[in-house]
């Protein structure tokens, strides 16, 4: 029978509208190699890339198909500046780690747009986002977010949306106020990993779907990883799992927790020009974020449904159609002809977890939904660290990410428990 993808629950529009997806062969037998790397999202394909550009002999294998995880099945949003907000991280890190972080997070984003660019990836790339407020009480801290971000970090690409703005940018009366950014935009995430994959592979990388990892250890000063395929042998090894990491190396499974995320997409809206007529992407004030974008043939993807387990709901549909319904009423009965899931890795303080949880293994993961350029960026980074260039990814690697608390046995229960208490101050 074919093979099919044990991850995620129904057809996702990405994958149904890319033209091409190549498939790349299971590892064949035990090979020795200079860098290991497992998963193949973001941040793997890109560190596979940028090491084959150097002449690094390079082999990257996931236990599903390139795309099947959160880099094929993302909101497609790229935000600007990390998770918090640069005032947010000034109150624990000082205005020096911020700014450098905020601009880490530019730097990302150039950097994606240009490779897509170089390589004649169409990534559907669209401006603009609107963050915008569902408390009037947070009016202030939008206001002033504004005028640190342009005056301190060098960002003038943000304007304050009053209610009229928001309404008519939205097409929609549900949210208060928001901030329009001119500065980022959105993407088509699968056709970017596809072009990304392709270019890794051009580049020299050995690319390895449907192979996993059982086990990663050492033996005779070389890091093996045992597969299923057979085994790795590698002087240096990339854990680039996220939120897919299950059991295979404690560390990272401490402090990277999986939360499932669920996206529709409905028909094409050519009955409702007044919802987004801009074309910007949007997220929400909410903990639990709702985000939602139009897609290039004019359909609502809309982004919002979360469970706090490793399990798949029976209502993606359904539950997502609801929450549209509360933004825009008129679409409460619209079809919808895709609804898709997946994992997404945060960390306890939101921020990238980077770390080298044994000796030559290192692991990158933990964007907490703020993925899209940080992944990308991130792989780069440690390709440049391998080869001896200067690489920033040490300003994530000395962040202060603790592990979740309650151990193997506990730590989903007590996740759940305080992100159903965020979700419940979601509604006051």
């Amino acid at each position: 029978m074919p093979w099919q993808s044990p991850i995620s629950p129904g057809i996702c529009w990405y994958e149904d509208t890319v033209p091409e997806r190549p498939e790349y062969p299971a590892l064949s037998g035990s090979i020795e190699t200079d860098v290991a790397i497992v998963g193949g999202g973001f941040t793997g394909l890109q560190a596979a890339h940028n090491l084959a550009l150097k002449g690094v002999r390079v082999t990257l294998i996931d236990a599903c198909r390139f795309g099947d995880g959160a880099s094929g099945r993302n909101g497609g949003q790229l935000g600007t500046g990390q998770r918090w907000s640069p005032e947010e991280l000034e109150d624990s890190l000082g205005f020096a780690r911020s700014k450098a972080l905020f601009d880490l997070a530019e730097d990302a984003k150039k950097y994606l747009l240009a490779f897509a660019s170089t390589h004649g990836i169409d990534i559907e790339y669209v401006p603009g986002q609107l963050n915008v407020s569902h408390k009037k009480s947070l009016e202030k801290d939008y206001r002033d977010s504004i005028e640190i971000v342009a005056s301190r970090y060098g960002y003038p690409h943000q304007s304050f949306m009053d209610r009229d703005e928001t309404v008519a940018r939205l097409g929609s009366t549900r949210y208060l106020f928001g901030i329009r950014d001119t500065g980022t935009g959105h993407i088509q995430p699968m056709k970017l990993l596809v072009g990304l994959a392709r270019q890794a592979a051009l580049a020299g990388a050995s690319l390895h779907e449907k192979t996993r990892a059982l086990k990663i250890n050492h033996s005779n000063g070389r890091i093996v990883i045992e597969t299923d395929r057979g085994n790795i042998r590698a002087e240096r090894a990339l854990i680039a799992c996220n939120g897919y990491i299950g059991n295979l190396e404690p560390v990272t499974a401490r402090h990277v927790m999986p939360i499932r995320s669920f996206i529709g997409a409905t028909q094409v809206l050519s009955d409702f020009p007044d919802v987004l007529p801009g074309g910007e992407a949007v997220a929400d004030s909410r903990f639990v974020v709702r985000y939602f974008r139009k897609s290039k043939d004019g359909r609502l993807l809309f982004g919002g449904r979360e469970a706090y387990t490793a399990d798949n709901p029976r209502d993606i549909t359904d539950h997502i159609r609801r929450q549209i319904a509360e933004i825009y009423p008129s679409l409460a009965n619209i079809d919808i002809t895709h609804a898709w899931g997946g994992s997404v890795g945060i960390t306890l303080p939101r921020q990238p977890f980077v770390r080298e949880v044994m000796p030559g293994v290192t692991s990158i993961g933990g964007y907490s939904g703020h993925g899209v350029m940080l992944s990308n960026y991130c792989g780069k980074l440690y390709a440049d660290l391998v080869t001896g260039n200067r690489s920033d990814l040490e300003l994530f690697r000395d962040l202060n990410i603790p592990a979740f608390p309650g151990g193997t046995r506990f730590r989903s229960v007590l996740l759940f428990l305080a992100l159903s208490w965020y979700a419940l101050r979601d509604k006051f």
